[in-house]
C-alpha cells in the first residue's frame, strides 16, 4: 500500500469518529489538563502486523538512548528499512487531507506536518526500558514553528497492561497521571505545550513495544505569546534525586540552547 491508500483509510476512520474525537480532545480534566484523543483499530489487523514486522530486527540498527532520562531504541532513517510500509504510513499523516481533518478535531487552524521527521520516526522499547516525565521541545528544527501535536501509533500485537510501557499524561506538577495502554493498532494524539508532561512507564515483559511518531507544527504560539523551551525532564513523584538533578540538567541545557541554538534530539524520536 502507498501513502495515499493508507491515508484514505485513516481519513475515513477520523471522519467516522469526528464528533466523539472532538469531544474527547476538548474534554476538561481537573487533574490532567493536557488535551488528547485516542482512536483504536485504524487499520485492518493485517496491515498493522505488516508495519510491526517492518521494524528493524537487529538492535544494533537502532540508536540506543540510555540515561537517567530515558532508556529506549530510536530510528529515523526510514529509507534504510527493507520495506516501505513504515515510511508510507508515517508519510500518510503528512498529507494535507489528514492534517486538515485533525485540525478540525483539535481546532488548531494552521497545522502543518513535518516531512523532516525532526524528533519523530520510530522507536522500540524492550524490557526495563522507560521514558521519564518530560515536556517536548517547543519548536521545529529551525526554531521557526511551534510544536502543537504529538501523534503516536502503536503496532505491537497482544501488548497488554501487565506488559508495562504505558503512555502517561501528568498534571502540571507531575504528581498525578493518567495511563494510556499502548494497544495494538491504537493512535494517540495529544497537544504539545510547556505543561504537557508525559512519560512511559517501565517495560515489564520481553515483548517489543513499537511505536510510529509524528509531530504537527504551527506558526502561531499556543499561548499567544512567544516562548522557547528545550525538551525538559523530571523524575516521578517518588524519584527525588531525579527531580532535583533534572532541574539542574534542564537549566544547563536551556542556557546552552539559548546561547548556541543547538538542542538535543534532532534525529531522535519519541514515546
Amino acid at each position: 500500500m502507498n501513502k495515499h491508500q493508507i491515508a484514505e483509510i485513516v481519513l475515513k476512520k477520523l471522519q467516522d469518529n469526528h464528533s466523539i474525537l472532538k469531544e474527547d480532545y476538548h474534554k476538561f480534566s481537573q487533574d490532567i489538563e493536557t488535551k488528547f484523543f485516542i482512536l483504536d483499530d485504524i487499520f485492518p489487523d493485517n496491515i498493522t502486523k505488516n508495519i510491526y514486522e517492518g521494524f528493524p530486527k537487529n538492535k544494533s540498527q537502532f540508536k540506543f538512548r540510555n540515561t537517567f532520562r530515558e532508556k529506549k531504541f530510536t530510528f529515523a532513517k526510514l529509507d534504510k528499512l527493507p520495506t516501505k510500509i513504515i515510511s508510507e504510513t508515517i508519510e500518510a499523516f503528512h498529507l494535507k487531507n489528514i492534517v486538515q481533518e485533525i485540525s478540525k478535531i483539535t481546532n488548531i487552524l494552521d497545522l502543518e506536518s513535518d516531512p523532516s521527521l525532526y524528533g519523530a520516526g520510530i522507536s522500540r522499547m524492550d524490557k526495563t526500558h522507560f521514558l521519564n516525565p518530560h515536556v517536548d521541545n517547543s519548536h521545529d528544527a529551525k526554531n521557526q514553528k511551534y510544536r502543537r501535536l504529538n501523534l503516536l501509533y502503536y503496532v505491537t500485537p497482544d501488548f497488554n497492561e501487565e506488559d508495562g510501557g504505558n503512555f502517561e499524561l501528568w498534571d502540571k506538577n507531575v504528581k498525578k497521571n493518567f495511563k494510556i495502554q499502548p494497544k495494538f493498532n491504537r493512535l494517540v494524539v495529544m497537544e504539545a505545550s510547556r505543561s504537557a508532561w508525559h512519560s512511559v512507564d517501565s517495560i515489564k515483559s520481553y515483548k517489543k513495544r513499537c511505536c510510529l511518531s509524528n509531530y504537527y507544527y504551527s506558526n502561531n504560539s499556543p499561548e499567544e505569546k512567544n516562548y522557547y523551551n528545550i525538551t525538559s525532564f523530571t523524575g516521578r513523584p517518588n524519584e527525588r534525586f531525579k527531580r532535583f538533578f533534572g532541574k539542574i540538567d534542564n537549566n544547563l541545557r536551556q542556557t546552552f540552547a539559548n546561547m548556541t541554538g543547538f538542542t538535543r534530539g534532532s534525529k531522535s524520536n519519541k514515546d
